[in-house]
């Protein structure tokens, strides 16, 4: 793979494998997406999060160049955003549909020699192999990719877009549908992908998905939620917390967590534990272990409470619907 960015126009190096500020599209009086800024780096897996219909797949047809934006503007991969340079953005990257679009009748050979005729390659061969080396489907090339899993098929999709060698690989759903096992493969091949040092672009519904896989995750629904390292974007929506369960219920818990330095607050969590609101658990930990121990109490267990992803999702999307049903 070359993800070096000094092969950009002039010579030049950029920071960012894509920069979008201020970038729109809207269709007639649909509005598909707003107003969206963000960079992403080269080599990072950076997730696109969001509900149906919240402009994530247009986002990614207008950065691939097969619609235009209506506003703002983009760079993909060192290059400008613009009509004249949509050739020269297609020859840096690779979309991988959520459907693969593969000719059932071919063999996974067939169908890639098809698609490096497309990518003009000079050595069509080569990349066929190396591409199905990536996806470890070299033993598997002669089979018709309609006697093929849809998990394999995907595989083979991915080889596609990898014919190009590209700089930024656009995936839009790629585990939508598959089985457990299925979808692990190709976490697996998008880690092999990050090592290698090519630039993702990641769409999915699946949370738990981008938090194991993202540098950075983005939380679309028409406009840019959040953006950031999943730790960041949970400590800022969530305060932290420390859960401590104890054989019996504290006579006075006010008494034992009320004089703790660092305690905001606690509650009981409804399942015979406390959920403690702290502003370092790394000081306040230690110290409410104490505080219990100094009551007495039989302590079964302590430890911070994280947030999930898909809390954070969720937390998001529920303010949007909030805000767009108004008060009650």
């Amino acid at each position: 793979m070359n993800p070096d960015p000094s092969s950009a126009p002039g010579g030049k190096t950029n920071t960012a494998a894509l920069a979008v500020e201020h970038l729109s599209k809207s269709f007639g009086e649909r509005v598909a997406f707003r107003d969206v800024s963000f960079e992403v780096g080269y080599g990072e897996v950076f997730g696109f999060l969001g509900p149906n219909g919240a402009g994530k797949t247009t986002t990614v047809r207008t950065l691939g160049t097969l619609i235009g934006p209506t506003s703002g503007s983009a760079t993909v991969a060192g290059v400008p955003l613009t009509p004249e340079n949509g050739v020269e953005i297609r020859r840096r990257i690779a979309i991988m549909p959520e459907l693969p679009g593969l000719y059932l009748r071919l063999t996974v050979t067939e169908n890639l020699e098809c698609f490096a005729g497309l990518y003009e390659s000079p050595d069509p061969r080569e990349r066929i192999d190396a591409a199905l080396g990536a996806v470890n489907l070299a033993d598997r090339a002669g089979d018709p990719c309609g006697a093929l899993s849809k998990g394999l098929r995907q595989r083979v999709a991915l080889a596609r877009a990898l014919l190009g060698d590209p700089q930024v690989l656009f995936l839009d759903e790629p585990t939508s549908g598959l089985d457990p096992v299925a979808a692990r493969d190709v976490h697996e091949l998008i880690d092999e992908l990050r090592q290698r040092g090519v630039t993702i672009f990641l769409t999915t519904h699946r949370l738990e998905e981008a938090e194991r896989l993202c540098d950075r995750v983005a939380i679309l629904n028409t406009t840019l939620r959040m953006i950031g390292r999943p730790d960041d974007l949970r400590d800022q929506l969530f305060a932290k917390t420390i859960t401590a369960r104890t054989l019996k219920p504290l006579p006075d818990p006010d008494g034992v967590f009320g004089g703790v330095a660092g305690v905001d607050g606690w509650h009981a969590d409804g399942s015979g534990g406390y959920a403690i609101a702290v502003s370092d658990s790394t000081v306040a930990a230690p110290a409410i272990t104490r505080a219990l121990v100094d009551a007495g109490a039989d302590v079964l267990s302590i430890g911070e409470s994280r947030h999930s992803l898909e809390d954070v999702y969720l937390e998001l999307i529920d303010e949007d619907a909030e805000l767009q049903t108004g008060p009650g």
